[in-house]
């Protein structure tokens, strides 16, 4: 639907309930980013006074309103989860061969066809275009034949026991909801879709502040891959709302098995209670604090490159280098590659080409961190500065100096702030272990990886064939290990998401929400007109 004012057309796009669009009297507007960078005073209150009927959308300056999303009423919400709760029986009995082979291949059809229309929707949130662009081969890798395997294999296994028909299968928990982040919405509720081939019904809470990506790439890219499989209606539905009151109705609800939470440590950790109180599942993806060993024989160019990763997005990416470790013997001439690296970075429009950085709305938080990192004993190697659109330094401009910090010694690094717990903001320490004989010191860059209170993804560089297999085989915290690999490229074989410790909390693991949002099954069929089965024919069988 598009509003015409007569002066401008303004996107405009509903609720989605039972496979219907619904209307109500409220609407939250979009602005592009372009005009919130220029002039974000003004934007705001054309914002509020757009979203409180004080002015009208054809009094707007023509390209500043991208859209506009309608705010769910309560009885719409409420209509979501009987839809969802109604749409998942017929659904989760439909073959493997329709709501998994069907739905990958044309997931994957769809992303690869639509992927500039998903980069520009992503770009409307603020994401620079490079960066969207690595945001999209995540949800490609999803997707891709080796994945898909590997779960086809997971859903469903059958074979044969002394004339038993056996059968282990997941089940759908049935009604999952997904409430995305403020900071990237848009691929994470794709990566809630990806409960629908498990069996369940989705609904989406598309967040007020970023809502209209969320919105029209479910309405207008997933709904279609339904629609081609005969899904029932009501199997995706899409509400726009504040998440509190939506939250609270979710855990309420007596149809709701599984809720989905995208967000901050303290917040997903009561939710995680309140789930668990109700007798719901909580899937939880909270903050990442990686770290990256560096031993002394790594390549060091190609170490800096994946450190350097720490900056993309302003940092505002959980799975993205959170702290470095490196052997004393490279540390000066690692920290002097990445200080070049950091220091090319810089600020623009998200749909300039070669922009990374992306706009740190609130300052506060990293001049705290930075604040008692230098206190505690951190040099403050490079950064530490707000800066303005075009790189001057200036306390109030939207966007933050890549930063970096060394921090020596291993016993005291986790006494900052900035070590222990997810920054948010370009800013990496780069702890220099005192030097010691090379078996102790990897012992405690193991012991310090292990005793994160964090867990999404860890690194190591390093060639030494013995230094590698004993990371691997010792690390025990985090969804992902990668080795001498880019720290943030999706080439591991499983997702981009979930984690142990604070990231996943407790019950934590690497995350394909299609495995998170089922539950297994075992069963045993016997043919009719078989001879009657013994209570002690397995037992004698596995005896």
């Amino acid at each position: 639907m598009t509003l015409n004012d007569g002066a401008h057309r303004i996107p405009s796009l509903s609720s989605y309930v039972r496979g219907k669009d619904v209307e109500s009297g409220q609407w939250v507007y979009v602005l592009s980013a372009r005009a919130v960078l220029d002039d974000s005073f003004a934007s705001l209150s054309l914002k509020r006074k757009l979203e409180s009927g004080t002015l009208s959308p054809a009094d707007a300056p023509e390209g500043v309103v991208v859209g506009r999303v309608a705010v769910a009423e309560p009885e719409t919400v409420e209509d979501a989860l009987d839809a969802a709760a109604e749409a998942t029986k017929t659904w989760r009995a439909a073959p493997l061969s329709t709501r998994f082979d069907g739905w990958m291949e044309l997931l994957r059809r769809t992303v690869t066809e639509h992927r500039d229309e998903l980069v520009h929707l992503l770009m409307l949130e603020g994401h620079p275009q490079e960066l969207a662009q690595w945001e999209i081969s995540g949800m490609l890798e999803l997707s891709r034949k080796e994945s898909a395997d590997y779960l086809r294999g997971q859903l469903w296994q059958e074979f044969s026991v002394d004339g038993r028909r056996n059968i282990i299968r997941r089940q759908a928990d049935g009604v999952v909801c997904v409430t995305p982040p403020a900071n990237a919405p848009l691929v994470s509720a794709l990566l809630g879709t990806m409960c629908l081939p498990g069996g369940n019904a989705v609904v989406v809470r598309a967040p007020r502040t970023a809502p209209y990506g969320v919105t029209y790439a479910l309405r207008h890219l997933i709904v279609p891959i339904l629609d081609e499989l005969g899904a029932p209606p009501g199997l995706l539905n899409i509400v726009c709302g504040h998440p509190g009151p939506m939250l609270d109705t979710w855990i309420n609800s007596p149809l709701v098995d599984d809720i989905m939470y995208f967000g901050d440590v303290p917040s997903g950790l009561k939710l995680e209670r309140r789930c668990v109180e109700a007798g719901k599942k909580p899937i939880l993806e909270l903050a990442g604090n990686d770290v990256v060993v560096v031993w002394k024989d790594a390549d060091l160019d190609r170490a800096a490159d994946a450190l350097a990763e720490s900056f993309y997005g302003s940092g505002q990416l959980c799975m993205i280098p959170n702290q470095a470790v490196v052997h004393p013997a490279v540390a000066d001439d690692l920290i002097e590659r990445l200080t070049e690296r950091a220091l090319a970075l810089r600020p623009g429009y998200p749909d300039e080409d070669g922009v990374l950085l992306s706009p740190v709305l609130r300052h506060d938080k990293f001049n705290q961190f930075l604040t008692d990192a230098v206190d505690g004993g951190a040099t403050l190697v490079t950064g530490g500065h707000g800066m303005q659109l075009d790189g001057t330094r200036d306390s109030s401009g939207f966007f933050l100096e890549p930063t970096v910090l060394r921090v020596e010694g291993l016993a005291g690094a986790r006494d900052l702030d900035a070590v222990k717990h997810e920054t948010f903001f370009p800013l990496l320490p780069v702890i220099v272990p005192a030097p010691a004989d090379d078996d102790a010191l990897l012992d405690d860059l193991i012991e310090f990886v292990n005793t994160n209170l964090y867990g999404l993804r860890n690194s190591v560089w390093a060639q030494d064939p013995s230094v590698i297999d004993r990371f691997v085989a010792e690390t025990v915290t985090g969804g992902l290990l990668k080795v001498n690999d880019s720290h943030i490229a999706f080439t591991a074989p499983l997702p981009s998401h979930g984690g142990t410790g604070l990231t996943g909390g407790a019950f934590g693991e690497a995350n394909y929400p299609l495995l998170r949002t089922t539950h297994l099954q075992g069963i045993s069929i016997v043919a009719s007109g078989s001879s009657r089965p013994s209570a002690k024919d397995g037992h004698d069988a596995h005896s």
